[in-house]
């Protein structure tokens, strides 16, 4: 046992840590469910650092008790002595506000004692337990970047600055105050304090304050001495003033005799319970941080509710120990027969550019147990063991047998590497995806997430091995050996985590839609990128001429009205204008405290009729067009084939809708003029044409299906405009005379609803008052009850389950849906209502993608290639001489869908199909 002299006490200022964690660091910004942890991850970070400093640096002097100290409240006793106490202090963030119940509990994951009193403050206590500790001849140690606690320094305390990383010292204490510790209350009692509302005395700052204390010893001396004295202005205001500087002795005096209830003994520094920090840190899917806890404190296991998908006792130890590197053509032989005894295995490529069109392959990994890797090294520069083709003629017969599963992680990309060196993958499976089926919401479904949330184990990173900045290499540049230990953990960590996943599915009985809706979608999309796009690089250089002029011309209206020329894209100086030249608003700031102009502060200016912030929005809307797409498409042109080829991701969205990157063509907008022209860039090669196919109101027909809405569904079966229809129910007129103001109205409130809209949401779109938009919602509901139904159920079920399932069986989840913070919850609850709509209508699609593939692949029409896929649309290239009958072909194939043999609709599935030389042509 130690003696009390050895005993070293660390007292945390949680609260500090918090806001410094906050405003101080690099927010992590939010979970994967919508929840705010900014603030959370940041003070995980520094009480981490704080811990393993502690052991390692010998200046901190390694802690033998350790307790974080909290507020309790906003209000303290110092509010019964001056009620304005703080109270110019504003609310805490609306993104912070949700995370202090999590901060509390990281000290807990910690295994570490939270401390906090009702009507006191944090340094209360800390004053408090600084006075039992001295008692006991023990020492202790302050954690905090506070001034107020300055008072504290003395014999036997120290103060560590975690934000500068050092010790205040006596100096540091009198270059604040100007004075020494024992008389930094009598300087804060004249000067006061702004930021705590503390009055002080008027005219007094910090210099003068410890001036007169420093002559007088103390406040009590000084207030006596008022009279002598000689400046008149000083003198009259320490007299007027006496009171205020007595309360505000009253206020900055740190109570040491607080009714504290933990006891010294409580905060002896226990063994990290690596089992509740790790859940803690995966739940809050602080990943870096995860890997860093355990390199620190050794691996633990974790289990899922339902499967154990965490590395059990008997899975072997992720080690290269067993990672070989293959140098001899009579190795690949081995490992061949090793694939096809196993009948599976894992394959990852390597290349040189992550690019898979323009990619020269690198090497190969290949897993066929887990725990054993091996990776052949193909164009290394520095050292060469085969030629190219000989290692792909002997693997190319296990690579396309049907009978062999090759397991991949996001294997598109594998795909159309090996496609381009002539070898076409069967029998895929996919990690990324199957993880995706399953948590979709809940977190990402990159490798290096996967392994770190389901194996325990960081992942060497791709950084690692080739750098950053200027010092970054090309993967053929790497050393073979790092290259080896890099790639084959790549093969085994896919293995692994096949093999959970596959369990999972099927407990999770999701195995329908990672069968059924995302196995088949890996090679038809690749197929899409491999054929790309043709577009037209001139008319791109046109329209950007184009664009310019428009800029240029907006600018000018802006200067105009602005009476000065200033930088649009700059939110400050724009801010500037709005606020404090043109005064068109209430001044409002962002949480960081700079000047509000985001487009829904803009848009929300230009809707009550202002000028100015119309003419800004327009000119960002045209900036973004040009610098995102005329100008940039050209760039992603690929020399060799001439066309674009955007990258379809499978795993980017909650609800299983597709998104694309590199360029991404699903943003382009499409109701406005400059938004269509952008896709007359896009042609059809010579002799042949594009077709547009587009499901008409899919998301409206889902809706009237999933809520059983009779007055919906009989206008669907009966081709009865459904904007029309719902106009008449809400206006209460007849159908035939619903105007096109009415119907417009009315189609607002129709695809609104689908996205959750508001009141005031709807009144800005659709320019009426919000009293106005929220008499339209009522009657809306009145007039098609079940829809309320339908969402109010929706809620219900995921508030119980934190998911919900589309039409057919998908789940999405939203993990925040009972989150405190009503921004947090209401954006969830929104989203939740969504999901199984927009998720059904990507059901839709895939499956009519699948059936067109196979056949299109089937008949005479091969030549007719899938390009893209936007929203609820698909394009095709087809020979011109073709085209009608191909017309026919996705008309018929798209709309059958609505009797698949998954889900049979009980409203008719209709497409729009269109033909032209241009994607902009098309509607």
């Amino acid at each position: 046992m130690k003696k009390k002299s050895e005993e070293h006490y660390y007292l945390v200022d949680g609260s500090g840590y918090i806001f410094r964690a906050y405003y101080a660091l690099p927010p992590l910004t939010r979970k994967s469910d919508g929840l705010p942890t900014g603030a959370v991850s940041g003070f995980c970070s520094m009480l981490f650092k704080l811990l393993e400093d502690s052991k390692s640096d010998q200046n901190l002097q390694k802690p033998t008790h350790f307790a974080v100290i909290f507020d309790s409240a906003r209000k303290t006793f110092r509010n019964e002595i001056y009620s304005d106490y703080k109270a110019n202090r504003s609310e805490a963030p609306d993104d912070l506000a949700p995370q202090f119940e999590y901060i509390r509990k990281s000290v807990l994951a910690f295994n570490l004692p939270s401390v906090d009193l009702i009507n006191y403050e944090a340094d209360d206590l800390i004053a408090t337990y600084v006075e039992q500790i001295l008692k006991k001849g023990s020492k202790v140690t302050i954690i905090s970047s506070d001034k107020d606690l300055m008072q504290l320094y003395k014999k036997g305390v120290r103060i560590y600055d975690p934000m500068k990383n050092k010790f205040v010292s006596e100096e540091d204490v009198k270059n604040k105050f100007g004075v020494d510790a024992s008389k930094v209350i009598d300087v804060q009692s004249l000067a006061g304090d702004s930021s705590d509302n503390v009055p002080g005395v008027p005219g007094i700052g910090v210099k003068t304050a410890a001036e007169l204390i420093n002559k007088y010893g103390n406040l009590e001396e000084l207030l006596k001495n008022a009279h002598e004295i000689k400046q008149n202005k000083r003198r009259e205001t320490l007299i007027e003033n006496k009171d205020k500087a007595i309360i505000s002795k009253k206020l900055v005096t740190l109570d040491n005799k607080a009714p504290v209830k933990q006891k010294l003994e409580e905060f002896k520094l226990q063994d990290i319970d690596k089992e509740k920090l790790y859940s803690f840190l995966r739940e809050m899917e602080f990943n870096r941080l995860l890997s860093s806890a355990i390199s620190a404190y050794g691996e633990a296991g974790f289990k899922n509710d339902k499967v154990d998908l965490i590395q059990k006792k008997d899975d072997k130890p992720i080690s290269n120990k067993n990672y070989k590197l293959i140098t001899k053509l009579d190795e690949i032989d081995k490992l061949v027969g090793e694939a096809e005894e196993a009948g599976e295995f894992a394959v990852d490529t390597e290349t040189n550019s992550l690019d898979p069109h323009q990619a020269e392959l690198v090497g190969i990994s290949i897993s066929t147990k887990i725990g054993k890797a091996s990776y052949i090294p193909i164009g290394h520069k520095s050292k060469r063991y085969f030629k190219k083709d000989d290692v792909l003629k002997k693997l190319k017969p296990i690579l396309e047998d049907s009978s062999i599963k090759k397991i991949g992680q996001n294997i598109k990309f594998d795909f159309i590497i090996f496609y381009h060196q002539g070898i076409v993958l069967n029998s895929m499976e996919d990690t990324m995806l199957m993880s995706y089926v399953l948590d979709a919401g809940k977190n990402r479904h990159n490798m290096d997430t996967l392994s770190e949330l389901h194996l325990g184990h960081k992942t060497i990173s791709f950084k690692e091995i080739v750098g950053t900045g200027k010092k970054e290499i090309n993967f053929s540049e790497v050393e073979i050996e790092k290259a080896k230990d890099y790639a084959a953990e790549d093969a085994d960590i896919t293995y692994r985590l096949y093999k959970k996943f596959n369990k999972s599915l099927k407990v999770e009985k999701l195995v329908n839609i990672y069968e059924n809706f995302e196995k088949p979608l890996i090679k038809i999309l690749a197929f899409m990128e491999i054929e790309g796009i043709k577009i037209d690089s001139k008319f791109l250089k046109t329209l950007s001429t184009k664009f310019e002029k428009k800029i240029i011309k907006l600018e000018k209206d802006i200067f105009k009205i602005s009476k000065k020329e200033f930088n649009i894209a700059s939110p400050k100086q724009l801010g500037e204008i709005i606020y404090n030249d043109l005064k068109i608003a209430n001044l409002k700031k962002t949480k960081k405290g700079s000047f509000a102009t985001s487009a829904s502060v803009l848009e929300d200016l230009a809707f009550k009729g202002h000028e100015f912030p119309q003419l800004v929005l327009d000119w960002r809307q045209i900036s973004k067009l040009k610098n995102t797409y005329s100008d940039t498409l050209p760039e992603h042109l690929n020399n060799k084939t001439n066309r674009i080829h955007t990258s379809f991701l499978l795993a980017a969205t909650t609800t299983g809708r597709l998104a694309s990157s590199d360029p991404n063509l699903q943003n382009i907008p499409i109701k406005t003029e400059d938004g269509r022209d952008i896709r007359k860039a896009f042609i059809a090669d010579e002799n042949k044409t594009l077709i547009s196919a587009d499901y008409n109101q899919v998301e409206m027909r889902i809706l009237a299906d999933l809520a059983d809405v009779r007055e919906l569904k009989k206008a669907f079966k009966n081709d009865i405009d459904i904007h029309s229809l719902t106009a008449s129910q809400i206006f209460n007129v007849d159908i035939k005379k619903v105007n096109s103001d009415q119907r417009r109205k009315a189609k607002a409130i129709n695809f609104g609803i689908i996205y959750g809209i508001s009141q005031y949401g709807l009144a800005k779109q659709i320019n009426v008052s919000n009293h106005e938009a929220e008499e339209f919602l009522n009657a809306y509901f009145l007039k098609f009850p079940e829809i309320k139904i339908y969402m109010d159920s929706t809620i219900k079920f995921c508030r119980k389950s934190g998911y919900v399932n589309n039409i057919f069986g998908r789940r999405s989840h939203f993990n925040a849906i009972n989150d405190k913070n009503y921004n947090i919850r209401n954006f969830q609850e929104r989203a939740a209502i969504n999901a199984p709509i927009q998720g059904s209508a990507s059901e839709i699609m895939r499956l009519a993608m699948i059936r067109l593939n196979e056949k299109l692949s089937e008949t005479k029409y091969k030549d007719c290639k899938i390009l893209l896929q936007i929203h609820d649309e698909l394009i095709f290239e087809s020979p011109k001489k073709d085209v009608d009958k191909v017309c026919k072909l996705i008309r018929q194939e798209m709309s059958s869908v609505s009797e698949s043999e998954f889900h049979s609709f009980s409203t008719p599935l209709t497409v729009d199909v269109n033909v032209g030389d241009n994607w902009g042509g098309l509607h």
